[in-house]
């Protein structure tokens, strides 16, 4: 067959670093639109981009010519020195280590594509965790709390771990994304069981 032809639609989301809600009105339409420029650049055109405060989701059609890792490693990089330049406060911007994309049918794009546009108002009572976690179960991917978020607490986190014990009470006023849902430390299946570091 000596022509490679392919349709594949992806859904993608990533948040700031610690979901910080930098990307305030006059700046976020900007980026989206950046954003969506170089998706169409790099091959893979944008269908729709949006998102709130703390991230960002966008619908493109993936180029055949390269995977998801590479694209998203072109616009974030490429977004992210953009973002910096747009002020002080910005100067320290970067977007989360991770990301989330999803495959999308071809009868499902417009309705990604709606969802994608109202994601003010989607977010009112939601927030991106809570979408995120919907997302992912949606999907039938198995997710471990501890590392799809940018923890500003992970070392504490592996520690626990290490010692088999489960995270100490937690004030979420204090760790914005812990929740009494994560304060348990479960350990991956499969992993090797630790004894407790004993106590002096």
């Amino acid at each position: 067959m000596p022509q490679s032809l392919s349709k594949l639609y992806v859904h993608l989301a990533f948040s700031t670093k610690h979901r910080e809600p930098l990307l305030l009105a006059p700046l976020r339409a900007q980026m989206h639109a950046y954003l969506a420029t170089v998706l169409t650049n790099s091959g893979s055109p944008a269908i729709e981009v949006g998102g709130t405060s703390d991230h960002v989701h966008a619908l493109f059609r993936l180029s055949k010519n390269s995977s998801l890792a590479v694209i998203v490693e072109e616009i974030k990089t490429s977004s992210s020195k953009w973002i910096k330049t747009q002020g002080r406060a910005l100067a320290s911007f970067h977007w989360q280590s991770g990301y989330g994309g999803f495959s999308v049918s071809p009868g499902d794009v417009e309705k990604v594509a709606e969802y994608i546009a109202q994601q003010e108002t989607h977010h009112r009572p939601v927030t991106f965790q809570e979408e995120y976690r919907r997302l992912l179960e949606s999907y039938g991917i198995e997710f471990d709390e501890r590392y799809v978020w940018d923890w500003k607490v992970g070392f504490l986190g592996r520690l626990y771990r290490a010692q088999g014990q489960n995270w100490p009470s937690v004030d979420p006023g204090r760790w914005p994304g812990l929740s009494a849902e994560s304060d348990q430390c479960p350990r991956p299946q499969g992993a090797r069981q630790l004894k407790p570091v004993p106590q002096s």
